[in-house]
């Protein structure tokens, strides 16, 4: 890792790890089941400032560490271990994103709080899961509680709030 970017992170490291970061318990659900709006934290807000992570940024990333590489994958309601495969900011590849996975609605959606840079601890972070033409939508022999998708691969995008 260059020097700068070392010194950036630790210095990160001091904002992440001085308050938590905002997690998924309290997230009202829509009557689909997704989860509704919820704001992102100020620390979040903050650190990302500090990582030059604007609104709208984005890297592909794997979407479950345990099935890089799937042609279909199965997610579950739950947490999930994410690894991003480009650099997002001064977030470099091979950071890991932790979040939260729902699958009750017609696609699943995946909103991680935490980014954990190698060799760095976990900052808190706010990034959803996007690609276009339908490809976050479930397969019909998704069961309820999971979700079968074609591909590993998505797009994480920085955002502000989760809408």
């Amino acid at each position: 890792m260059p020097t700068t970017k070392a010194l950036l992170l630790s210095s990160i490291v001091v904002l992440g790890t001085s308050s938590g970061c905002t997690t998924t318990g309290g997230v009202a659900l829509r009557p689909d089941g997704t989860p509704g709006p919820q704001e992102c934290s100020a620390k979040a807000l903050e650190v990302m400032r500090y990582l030059k992570l604007r609104v709208g940024d984005a890297s592909l990333t794997e979407l479950d560490a345990n099935q890089i590489d799937a042609r279909r994958i199965t997610l579950y309601d739950g947490p999930i271990e994410s690894i991003l495969k480009d650099d997002l900011g001064t977030l470099e590849a091979t950071t890991r994103l932790y979040g939260q996975v729902w699958t009750s609605g017609p696609q699943v959606v995946i909103r991680w709080y935490e980014a954990h840079p190698p060799d760095s601890d976990k900052v808190p972070i706010c990034a959803v899961a996007r690609l276009s033409r339908d490809q976050m939508r479930k397969l019909p022999e998704s069961k309820p509680g999971m979700a079968i998708l074609d591909g590993s691969v998505a797009a994480a995008y920085v955002v502000d709030a989760f809408r």
